[in-house]
C-alpha cells in the first residue's frame, strides 16, 4: 500500500513538470559592445505579439533574444556575419524598408538575416511560415529605429 500513494505522486508531479512548459533553449550570441548597445535598444522596441503570436522569449533569459508563439518565431540580435552573405547568388527580401538575406537551413524554416546594419539581427520561423515573410514586416520599424545602417 505504501507504494500506491508515492506512484500517485511521482505521476502528478511529472505531469506538472511536463515538456510542454519549458521554453525552448536559444544560443545567446556575444556581439561587441557596440552591437550589444542596439540589441538592448532593438529588445525594447520589440512588439508583444506578432500575427497573433504571443510573445515567449526562450531561454536563457538575454536582451539579445525573444520569441513569439513558443518557438515560432524567434529573434537573436548580435549575430555573426553568415558567410553566405559573400554568396553572390544568395537570396534577399525587403521588408518595410529593411534588408534581410535568405537562408532555408535543411529541415526547419527559413531563417532571415539583416543586411547593411551596424548589429546583424537573425530572425528564424518555423516550417509554418515555409513560404511567408509576412512576420518580418513586424520587425521592420523595431530595427529601423534602433539599429543603424552600416553604409
Amino acid at each position: 500500500m505504501f507504494l500506491g500513494p508515492s506512484a500517485a505522486v511521482l505521476v502528478l508531479a511529472a505531469a506538472g513538470c511536463s515538456l510542454s512548459d519549458a521554453r525552448p533553449s536559444v544560443p545567446v550570441p556575444t556581439p561587441s559592445a557596440e552591437a550589444a548597445a542596439y540589441c538592448e535598444a532593438l529588445h525594447e522596441e520589440l512588439p508583444e505579439t506578432i500575427l497573433e503570436l504571443e510573445r515567449s522569449d526562450p531561454s536563457p533569459d538575454s536582451e539579445l533574444t525573444a520569441g513569439w508563439g513558443d518557438g515560432a518565431i524567434v529573434l537573436r540580435c548580435g549575430v555573426p556575419r553568415p558567410a553566405k552573405m559573400d554568396d553572390p547568388q544568395s537570396e534577399g527580401v525587403e521588408a518595410d524598408g529593411v534588408q534581410w538575406m535568405l537562408e532555408q537551413p535543411e529541415g526547419s524554416g527559413p531563417r532571415f538575416t539583416t543586411t547593411y546594419r551596424k548589429a546583424y539581427v537573425e530572425v528564424t520561423l518555423d516550417s509554418t511560415y515555409a513560404h511567408d515573410i509576412t512576420p518580418l514586416a513586424s520587425f521592420a520599424g523595431p530595427v529601423a529605429k534602433t539599429v543603424p545602417n552600416r553604409l
